[in-house]
């Protein structure tokens, strides 16, 4: 169904974010705009290449999805998180997702450090 999402340069395996840092993320993302917009077809192709692409020019996104979406808004952020090398989901509510991928190589947002 998901053709592969371009190449995310990054040599590391992301560790899964802790709730301090989730809650960073969603203070961040309060204030965004959704970039990427999930229609009648659900997660395509095509959405997993803009969110891939809106994800190499910002490290946060907001994804909605239409009423008319197929799925919750969880199994599509799921999705394109296991679609999109290096990205995670960082919060789910209503009909939007909050996704996050660091820059590889200069990241903007600084996370608080995982206990441990």
């Amino acid at each position: 169904m998901l053709a592969h999402a371009p190449p995310f340069h990054r040599t590391t395996v992301m560790q899964p974010l802790t709730s301090k840092q989730r809650a960073h993320l969603r203070k961040l993302a309060h204030r965004l705009k959704p970039v990427v917009i999930i229609g009648n077809d659900g997660v395509t192709d095509a959405v997993v290449r803009a969110v891939a692409d809106a994800l190499n020019t910002r490290e946060l996104l907001k994804v909605k999805a239409l009423e008319t979406a197929p799925g919750s808004i969880r199994e599509a952020a799921d999705a394109l998180a296991a679609a999109i090398p290096g990205a995670q989901v960082a919060q789910t509510i209503g009909r939007t997702a909050v996704l996050y991928r660091p820059d590889p190589e200069k990241p903007e947002i600084v996370l608080p450090r995982a206990s441990g």
